[in-house]
């Protein structure tokens, strides 16, 4: 199916494969080998124990379908904040993107400084959901990978490629 111009789901899970989050609806802007790309605004999130909240920023998500994260790039009035959630590659299984969250976040800021988010979290589930040591290298692996890019502003870290894929959803869908 192309999903192309299309409106999809996402689907988080964790690793003992319990729902963990759901988005409504997300406007696809690019599918492509490497990544799918969506933008969304004011999107309907369920989270696994049936809570709902609405996004407050209009976004572009870029979910990679090979490398274990994906980065919600959020149009803030101080810029585009990247949020970077460390997971396994996105899937497209039905019509829907799906993925496994594995609690690790790394968030960069307009100021170019960076955070590393949930470690306690992650600690906790890396022992009681068994990731198991190949799993946490792969994590640990790509924490260093996310930095990199983060430093070197490459995709998805730039924001102007950002606002370009933003524009491009304001113009087909209003």
């Amino acid at each position: 199916m192309e999903l192309i111009h299309h409106w999809i789901q996402v689907q988080s899970y964790k690793h003992n494969g319990t729902l963990h989050r759901c988005w409504d609806r997300n406007f696809v802007i690019d599918d492509n080998e490497d990544f799918i790309v969506v933008a969304s605004r004011r999107t309907k999130v369920t989270e696994g124990d049936g809570r709902r909240w609405y996004t407050h920023e209009p976004a572009v998500t870029v979910f990679s379908k090979k490398e274990w994260y994906n980065v919600i790039c959020m149009l803030k009035s101080d810029g585009v904040n990247f949020y970077c959630n460390l997971a396994s590659p996105t899937l497209i299984d039905k019509g829907m993107a799906k993925y496994i969250d594995y609690d690790l976040d790394i968030k960069l800021f307009p100021d170019h400084s960076t955070r590393i988010l949930d470690q306690n979290e992650y600690e906790k589930h890396k022992t009681q959901l068994n990731y198991g040591d190949d799993l946490d290298a792969v994590i640990q692996k790509t924490v260093g990978i996310i930095t990199e890019k983060m430093h070197k502003k490459e995709f998805p870290f730039q924001a102007d490629v950002v606002i370009k894929y933003f524009d491009a959803f304001e113009k087909i869908v209003e």
